[in-house]
């Protein structure tokens, strides 16, 4: 779309994969695309005019002065990959829109078929019942069965029927009306840590993110706030373990104290 999509560098990408994220549930995939754009020196490759897309609800203050209005960041960065593999594009969105989402992800489609991007792909979280101490799966959706089989080298979890609420999701969609690869890879995380960040979930992602596209980075950092990030975990389940217990049970002597007082009641 014509003044919406800023192109800003015109770099010669080599059958590039395009990776787009959202903050979503568990901020999987939002945690990914930063992380690899910490450790991947990308530069700078355009932005979409986000003022298209939302309409600001109110204004920052300082000192008694009013700022003009902010939009979240809708950035695109490159990385041509130094190995011989595919290059990558890197967009990175830092909110969702309420309404045009449909057409946020034909102007990233826009963009990446404008380079010759390969094949889409988008991260997400997949809300199971597991225990925060168990280490989470991936699960892996494509937008084809030809694609699909592809998955089965990396020993992924299939699900017959799901949702993949957001962008992180429609963005896929959009991909297939277009006739474009794309997969979408989802880690495991609690239905009762949902509202937390999950670095577990995208570190598991991630391992088999760049396996996929040909991308050798340190992990450890993601690691170590995985780590830390299940002792908080685990601190709020059991805070809400507590609060449980308190709501649904009662003491004894005052179990007591009411049974007396029905007995006094009866005579």
């Amino acid at each position: 779309m014509n003044g919406i999509i800023k192109i800003t560098a015109r770099p010669k990408l080599r059958t590039p994969n395009l990776l787009a994220a959202w903050p979503g549930i568990g901020n999987v995939a939002i945690i990914i695309a930063n992380y690899l754009k910490a450790k991947l020196p990308f530069k700078e490759l355009g932005y979409l005019e986000a003022s298209y897309f939302f309409d600001p609800i109110g204004v920052l203050v300082r000192d008694n002065v009013v700022e003009e209005p902010n939009f979240p960041q809708s950035d695109f960065y490159y990385w041509k990959n130094t190995g011989g593999g595919n290059d990558l594009i890197l967009f990175i969105g830092d909110d969702q829109p309420a309404n045009k989402g449909y057409e946020l992800a034909h102007c990233i489609l826009d963009v990446g078929e404008r380079f010759g991007v390969e094949r889409v792909y988008t991260c997400a979280a997949a809300i199971t019942r597991i225990h925060h101490t168990e280490p989470p799966k991936v699960w892996g959706v494509a937008t084809s069965h030809l694609i699909s089989g592809d998955l089965s080298a990396y020993n992924l979890e299939h699900s017959g029927t799901l949702q993949i609420a957001g962008l992180n999701g429609l963005l896929l969609g959009v991909a297939k009306e277009r006739e474009l690869d794309g997969i979408c890879l989802l880690g495991e995380v609690p239905v009762y840590a949902s509202r937390m960040p999950n670095p577990m979930a995208a570190l598991a992602v991630l391992k088999v993110l760049t396996s996929m596209i040909g991308v050798k980075i340190d992990l450890a950092e993601l690691a170590k706030m995985a780590v830390e990030a299940g002792e908080r975990i685990k601190q709020v389940a059991a805070q809400a373990m507590e609060e449980y217990i308190d709501y649904f049970t009662e003491p004894i002597w005052e179990r007591g104290e009411e049974g007396n007082e029905e007995e006094e009641q009866e005579n």
